[in-house]
Parts: C-alpha cells; sequence; structure tokens
C-alpha cells in the first residue's frame, strides 16, 4: 500500500467535481468525507444543493458512499439516511480497511474508486494507501476545534503542492 500526503486533484468544493467528468474518467464509486467536505460540522441534514449533486451522480452511474470518521455513529447514519446513500462511520481513516469495505459492499474495484475529503492526514493518505484516486477540497469551514486549525496549517504543504502539481507549475 501506498504512503503519500499528496492528492491527485484538487477543487474548492464538492460542487467543482462534474458528475460526468467524474463518469467519463472511470469512477463508479464516490467515498466523501462528511464534516467539511459534504456540511459544515454538525450540520444535521443535508440540503437541496447536495441532494441534487448527490441525483446526479447517481444520474451519472456514480455511488455517493459516506465514510467518516465521527465517533457518534448516530449522526453519520441519520445525515446518510436522509440523503439515501450507504455509509461507514467510525472509519478509521487513514488506515485502508474501511475504503475496502466500502469497495466490497459496491461491488467497485480501486481503479472505479474515489474520494473526496478536506483532510489530508486522514482522507487523502487512506485513499492513497487504500490504491484509489484522491480529491482534495478546501475545508468549508474553521470555526471551532482549535486544533483544526494547527492540523490545517500543517497540512497547508501538501495542499499547495497539490495544486502546484495540478497547475504544471512543478
Amino acid at each position: 500500500m501506498k504512503f503519500s500526503l499528496i492528492a491527485h486533484h484538487s477543487f474548492n468544493t464538492i460542487y467543482d467535481l462534474k458528475p460526468e467528468k467524474l463518469a467519463a474518467h472511470g469512477v463508479r464509486l464516490l467515498l466523501a468525507d462528511l464534516d467539511n467536505t459534504l456540511v459544515p460540522y454538525g450540520v444535521p441534514e443535508p440540503d437541496d444543493r447536495l441532494r441534487q449533486w448527490t441525483q446526479a451522480l447517481s444520474a451519472h452511474g456514480i455511488t455517493l458512499f459516506i465514510l467518516s470518521n465521527n465517533r457518534g455513529q448516530h449522526r453519520v447514519r441519520i445525515f446518510a439516511d436522509a440523503l439515501g446513500v450507504p455509509y461507514i462511520g467510525h472509519a478509521g481513516k487513514p488506515r485502508p480497511r474501511s475504503f475496502l469495505l466500502a469497495m466490497e459492499r459496491t461491488g467497485c474495484q480501486p481503479e472505479e474508486t474515489a474520494i473526496v475529503g478536506d483532510q489530508i492526514f486522514t482522507d487523502i493518505c487512506g485513499g492513497n494507501r487504500a490504491g484509489i484516486t484522491t480529491i482534495l477540497v478546501s475545508p468549508i469551514k474553521l470555526a471551532g476545534n482549535p486544533g483544526r486549525y494547527l492540523r490545517y496549517g500543517v497540512e497547508w504543504i501538501f495542499r499547495d503542492y497539490t495544486r502546484r502539481k495540478e497547475q504544471g507549475i512543478l
């Protein structure tokens, strides 16, 4: 399993990910972090924009699957059920086990799978270790836990490297 803290792709938000482009690249399974990727921390249910984006993914043959490290499985279950998508809560990212389990549950192979997330040390590292395409998005909101500011600060160099690599600067 490959260890890397560099994402394959980066975008501002999940809404910059176009379902038709993902499908054209062979993506059938899109794993997604919940908090600060799909919605800000603590938002209990999906809004209409997220529902429409999820439907557009489905229309292009892509399953959205929530993969969250949230220790409270109750929150993840309620959110995923409201969105009508499968999930694994308390996923243990960056360990690849939950990534592999999600692929097994959906019958997808690593080359058909991508993960989108806002954190380098969990989402991107875990996706790279599982051998899938990794997509980094900017965190939706930094407010809250002071540890997040520190973590995002440390991640800055890897975020910058990913963006520069994509722009052909490196």
